[in-house]
């Protein structure tokens, strides 16, 4: 479980400058959605996490995610260099310390050591991930003899559609309200269901049924400035609000076969749903074909 307290920013802009550089290497730049590290106290860092948000299936994803990864090995080796570089003569003195050849060329000595990169992929939809997870499948068909000595990369993929309930479940935070709907969302009995079952999602907070909202592009309605949304209730006005949209479709369609014009069918949408003809009008007009 990694907590929330243990975590610190870090800059999301990855820079890396080939190996072996001279005048005419061109630097790569990568911004990640999410880049923090996990600390397992104030000073010395655990890990860094890297988080990357996808809504579409992206077929090359073992490539992107290893490039950001090693793109931030070489910055770790960049920056150790150049601390070996500002302190190289103070340790000379204090300690008598010469590098050796390569550890000077290279700038990393042999005692240095990288802080391990996790790198998270998060699906924000209902539909199962079918993409490659390792770079292992992303390979035309070779040789075993050949493909043994091939790099391999590993994506960590957390996609609702992927996933079972129970392992939904083993979430800590708000997260797993967020991909339990997710997963349902196209589902209205199962989801009605799971809502329903669940507590905390007559409580959510507002930050996650916001992305609820966005991800599942669903009609929600509740309060922006309230702290937690009753996802209940909202599910409930969103009901309630197409099953209105559906009477006034049918009410124009109907209106509109026995030849009313579309003034006389505005005034009477308007009486029938105690709208404003302004409101009247905007809605006979979503119709009006």
């Amino acid at each position: 479980m990694i907590k929330p307290e243990k975590l610190k920013e870090l800059d999301t802009t990855e820079i890396a400058v080939p190996y072996g550089n001279g005048n005419a290497s061109v630097p790569e730049q990568r911004y990640r959605d999410v880049l923090k590290t996990v600390m397992t106290d104030g000073n010395t860092a655990y890990c860094i996490l890297g988080i990357e948000n996808a809504s579409d299936i992206h077929y090359a994803i073992p490539v992107k995610n290893g490039l950001y990864d090693l793109m931030q090995f070489a910055r770790q080796v960049s920056e150790t260099a150049k601390s070996h570089k500002c302190r190289e003569k103070e340790r000379i003195c204090a300690e008598g310390y010469r590098p050796s050849q390569g550890e000077y060329l290279g700038g990393f000595y042999k005692t240095d050591r990288l802080i391990p990169v996790l790198t998270l992929t998060v699906f924000y939809s209902a539909e199962e991930w079918d993409g490659p997870l390792t770079l292992r499948e992303m390979y035309s068909a070779a040789d075993e003899e050949i493909m043994q000595y091939v790099p391999d990369y590993k994506v960590n993929l957390i996609a609702p559609g992927n996933m079972a309930e129970k392992e939904i479940e083993e979430f800590h935070s708000s997260l797993k309200e967020v991909m339990l709907y997710i997963k349902y969302s196209k589902d209205k009995k199962k989801l009605q269901e799971v809502t329903e079952k669940n507590k905390n999602f007559r409580s959510l907070e507002l930050q996650a049924a916001e992305v609820i909202r966005v991800v599942t592009n669903s009609k929600l309605k509740y309060q922006k400035g309230q702290e937690a949304v009753d996802m209940c209730a909202a599910l409930e006005e969103m009901k309630m609000d197409s099953r209105i949209e559906g009477e006034i479709k049918g009410s124009v369609e109907t209106y509109r076969e026995v030849d009313f014009s579309i003034q006389e069918t505005v005034k009477r949408i308007a009486e029938k749903f105690s709208f404003s003809l302004q409101k009247s009008e905007e809605e006979v007009r979503k119709y009006w074909k």
